[in-house]
């Protein structure tokens, strides 16, 4: 009887961390932003495109600006984006990019969409402070000093514990990438 107790109280404890973990895979800050032909900004295309390959996305008010790690620039005018009065760029902008190996579970890599504000410093201070992307898809943050693995989840790959990157959803089909959290 108490090996049967032990064992049921594995297994519910397996199932409630496995459910927790997926229902936490994005945060549920609003995220909205839809660009119909990512060929227009050659930095974003190859991000979307190229496995470790990742951009800022930010917005200067009248353009949409996507910057990779070495700093190259392209923009687009929001006027030429789908639905340009309705996009909501998240705390501080985005970093969307391709991972460099498929996710658990899926047999292909994906685009990924993180929030360019360094989530421990929001949570802790409730500011925004923006992360600076270093080549090999790792993001760093110059306040409190963490680094986060792009590829891996936005995990913390060095610095104090804490939590990961925010993470949106996001699709990349066809020529359009459409960021849409849902909140």
């Amino acid at each position: 009887m108490k090996n049967r107790v032990l064992i049921l109280s594995i297994v519910y404890c397996l199932f409630a961390c496995s459910g927790e973990e997926v229902n936490n895979r994005f945060c549920n800050l609003p995220a909205r932003l839809n660009v119909e032909n990512v060929q227009q900004a050659p930095v974003l295309f190859t991000a979307c495109e190229s496995m470790g390959e990742y951009c800022y996305i930010t917005s200067d008010g009248q353009r949409l600006l996507f910057t990779d790690a070495t700093n190259h620039t392209s923009s687009i005018n929001l006027t030429a984006i789908g639905g340009y009065s309705g996009y909501y760029l998240g705390l501080s902008g985005f970093i969307v990019g391709r991972l460099t190996y498929a996710e658990m579970g899926e047999s292909n890599t994906s685009v990924v969409c993180y929030d360019r504000a360094c989530s421990n410093c929001y949570q802790s201070y409730n500011i925004t402070k923006p992360l600076v992307l270093l080549t090999g898809g790792y993001v760093k943050c110059n306040s409190c000093g963490r680094t986060y693995n792009l590829n891996d989840i936005g995990i913390i790959s060095d610095g104090p514990g804490g939590r990961s990157l925010y993470r949106y959803r996001v699709n990349y089909i066809g020529n359009a990438l459409v960021i849409n959290n849902g909140v």
